[in-house]
């Protein structure tokens, strides 16, 4: 029987422990969190029954996945990529689901996805791939650079104009496998460089073009019109109502503490209310399911479920899960570092970045360490593909732990030798 069990759930056991806790406290937490959707639908099991079962369907695909050779995920790029461009095409040109003035989502035979997940994947792949192939003895041909930047650049732009905040994870995230992979600093410095100029025009150009709106507002605008006939907006249109969020965001997170006597709990609800709850929770929490500020979070099972599970488990509980990212990214430079091919070894550390990167983006915004940005806590986080992707990457670090050469098994101890 645990010889059936451990030929299923192959692969590093460290990171199946990880995926584990972290599976688990995503049921509790969403479960917990989600007492808004369960009040408006009058139904108190369908949206855990849901995640839960999304989880399992996760995990399903997390075994398909460790189960598919390395190798083969090179035979993915090219096709990943078409995919990808195409889907990305579809949600720039209005072919996308609107959800709070962002087409981000495309329905496909029923099912919403949201392309930008499989864009982080698929660049990662495929930057891992480049790396691999212009390894040279002293770091990665120069040419890898521009390769790189061939593929990133455009995927970033598309992703960008409804989705700023996963654009720059995922250039992040690029920019540290470069890094890695041994780019000359002197060509990563560069780009830093025209990044940080770019940056600062954005911003400027966001404070000048965008109007102070603030998220519970833009909320309120939403529902208030969703009964009505939807005017076609053009794609500048779009991208300016955009930079009104932007705009709210960067303003909201640049404001002086003010005492709680003077906070505008209408205009400033959602971090407001992540504050308190962070507050009101010691050092235990209040317990599982026992959380007071879900109610008043509207993205409480998603953006800010890091709020609820300090609330909930405490200062100990949060610990705890910021902990289980570390453990994650540990293992996967572990794995990496006994990789005998570059490509299983860049891309473990790639979807490592990926997964942890975005965690703590979101545990930062949760806590008021950096502006709003809507991006959910991976692997706990409510969510339908994204979560399944999710799953996906963590079969595939577990692939790469299972079936990666590893250079310790061809090395031979020289007493070995000599006794031989």
């Amino acid at each position: 029987m645990n010889k059936k069990i451990g030929n299923i759930f192959k692969g590093d056991k460290v990171i199946w422990m990880v995926f584990f806790f972290l599976c688990m406290i995503s049921i509790v937490e969403v479960f917990s969190a989600s007492s808004g959707l369960t009040y408006k639908s009058h139904n108190y099991v369908g949206p855990i029954a849901y995640h839960t079962g999304t989880i399992i369907v996760g995990v399903v695909v997390a075994v398909i996945t460790l189960n598919i050779p390395c190798r083969y995920f090179k035979l993915m790029t090219p096709f990943l990529l078409l995919l990808t461009f195409l889907l990305l095409l579809i949600v720039m040109f209005g072919g996308g689901k609107s959800t709070n003035d962002a087409s981000r989502w495309i329905s496909i035979l029923g099912f919403t996805i949201q392309p930008s997940e499989i864009a982080k994947g698929t660049i990662v792949l495929a930057v891992a791939q480049i790396l691999a192939a212009m390894q040279r003895d002293n770091g990665a041909d120069r040419q890898a650079f521009k390769w790189i930047l061939w593929i990133t650049i455009p995927t970033c732009a598309m992703i960008g104009v409804e989705n700023l905040s996963t654009a720059a994870l995922l250039f992040a995230v690029v920019i540290l496998m470069m890094f890695i992979g041994l780019v000359p600093l002197r060509q990563l410095g560069k780009l830093v460089g025209i990044l940080v100029v770019m940056g600062v025009f954005a911003i400027t150009m966001i404070m000048l073009v965008g109007h102070e709106v603030s998220e519970e507002e833009r909320l309120l605008t939403n529902i208030e019109h969703v009964d009505q006939p939807k005017k076609a907006k053009s794609k500048i249109e779009k991208m300016l109502h955009r930079a009104d969020t932007w705009k709210s965001r960067i303003l909201k997170f640049g404001k002086d503490d003010v005492s709680p006597q003077k906070y505008d709990l209408d205009k400033d609800a959602q971090v407001a209310h992540a504050n308190i709850a962070i507050v009101s929770s010691g050092v235990v929490g209040k317990g599982p399911g026992q959380s007071v500020e879900r109610d008043f979070l509207a993205q409480a099972f998603s953006d800010f479920i890091y709020a609820i599970i300090i609330e909930e488990l405490g200062i100990v509980g949060a610990a705890f899960v910021a902990f289980l990212y570390i453990i994650l990214l540990y293992r996967c430079a572990r794995i990496a570092s006994r990789c005998e091919n570059n490509f299983p070894a860049f891309l473990c550390m790639g979807l490592g970045l990926l997964l942890v990167i975005q965690a703590t983006f979101n545990m930062m915004v949760a806590v008021g360490l950096a502006p709003v940005t809507g991006q959910p806590l991976p692997l706990i986080s409510k969510g339908g593909t994204s979560t399944i992707i999710n799953c996906a990457y963590i079969g595939t670090v577990l692939s790469v732990s299972r079936s990666a050469k590893i250079k310790k098994e061809k090395e031979k101890d020289p007493k070995d030798v000599l006794i031989s």
